[in-house]
């Protein structure tokens, strides 16, 4: 065993340290953050009382990351097999504490748990930067049963958003839409306080909402609360259909002039996109297939005004949060080193198809 302690930038090997000096050592097996390590000479007669276990928070999140499958795959990461993808998982464990990763019936998919949507967008950002490409599958709450009464309990949340005055009945109103039991409400320096108790299930996807209705002035702090008894019923979260590439191409000019009169568009011109991909929001419920790849025909016809265009509307620029909060739980997303893409679930898509 070894003994080590900081000095300046760097550390030292030393024999033995005093109270109060931050130490590494080496040369145990089986040590685990919270345990307390104490002498034994004298029997331990003069050892230390061992400390209270630092108890970890159990994850409430979990999502499926695997192997990138779209048609697009393979053309910018450096890892891309289930064995890089598993061992950078496993790697994971030995410093995220919180983490869990679980084997599906999959070989190339493996269920990752987490402390909350953001605890797992942080180790996807990360790997998306180190060079994976990676196929990400929708956020979902983790139920339990309790043990004394064997009722079903979902976890809770606690938040506090700090808004201007003028914001705060949309924020009440987003909380109430998503099961949410307000706690205390007030003024503080010049804005708003809101605290609500908050279904798990109901703060995914809420944050871009807030965002949004708030102007981006909201200031959300979220933590852990407890575990309740499960509300029944589904918890609204998008209103809004996708608009999906009608075919595999490159997304023209012509072709989004088009298509941005059904809804807002994520993807740019010279885009690659395939059959199924989502390339923006429809503005109504349900999806709706789109040809961004529509060209225009070259003809002899000429009329006066051939040269008069719509303009293009800036299309959504979508963030990895942003991504994941919007996926419904027949989509995708695909990470790469440079690119989000969403799809519909072709797995989803054929059980669709075989119960009609």
């Amino acid at each position: 065993s070894k003994l080590f302690v900081f000095d300046n930038l760097g550390q030292k090997e030393v024999e033995e340290a005093s109270a109060g000096e931050i130490i590494k050592f080496a040369g145990f097996d089986d040590i685990e953050i919270g345990d307390t390590l104490i002498t034994n000479e004298n029997a331990g007669a003069n050892a230390a009382v061992p400390l209270t276990p630092i108890a970890v928070e159990q994850p409430t999140v979990r999502m499926t990351i695997g192997v990138n499958k779209s048609p697009l795959a393979g053309r910018e990461g450096k890892f891309l097999t289930s064995r890089m993808i598993r061992d950078r998982l496993m790697k994971e464990l030995d410093k995220n504490v919180a983490l869990n990763v679980e084997e599906t019936e999959s070989a190339d998919r493996y269920m990752v748990s987490g402390r909350g949507q953001l605890h797992l967008t942080v180790l996807i950002e990360t790997m998306r930067r180190e060079g994976f490409e990676l196929e990400v599958g929708p956020p979902s709450v983790i139920y339990k049963e309790n043990e004394e009464t064997g009722n079903v309990e979902e976890p809770w949340e606690s938040v506090e958003v700090r808004v201007p005055e003028e914001y705060s009945g949309s924020v009440i109103d987003l909380f109430n839409t998503r099961k949410g039991e307000l706690q205390d409400m007030g003024l503080e320096d010049g804005m708003s306080v809101v605290k609500y108790l908050v279904p798990t299930r109901g703060m995914l996807g809420l944050r871009s909402s807030m965002l949004t209705a708030t102007r981006g002035t909201a200031i959300i702090d979220s933590v852990f609360d407890s575990y309740k008894p499960r509300i029944q019923g589904d918890i609204s979260a998008r209103d809004k259909g996708s608009l999906l590439a009608f075919s595999d191409g490159t997304i023209t000019t012509f072709g989004m002039e088009g298509a941005q009169d059904r809804g807002k568009l994520m993807a740019n011109a010279g885009d690659d996109v395939y059959k199924g991909m989502i390339v923006g929001i429809h503005q109504r419920p349900g999806d709706l297939e789109v040809n961004v790849c529509k060209t225009k025909a070259l003809t002899n016809m000429r009329s006066a005004n051939k040269g008069i265009t719509t303009g293009i509307v800036t299309p959504i620029e979508m963030s990895l949060d942003a991504c994941v909060e919007y996926i419904a739980a027949d989509e995708l997303l695909e990470v790469t080193p440079t690119k989000f893409r969403m799809s519909k679930n072709p797995e989803m898509a054929g059980k669709k198809k075989g119960k009609k």
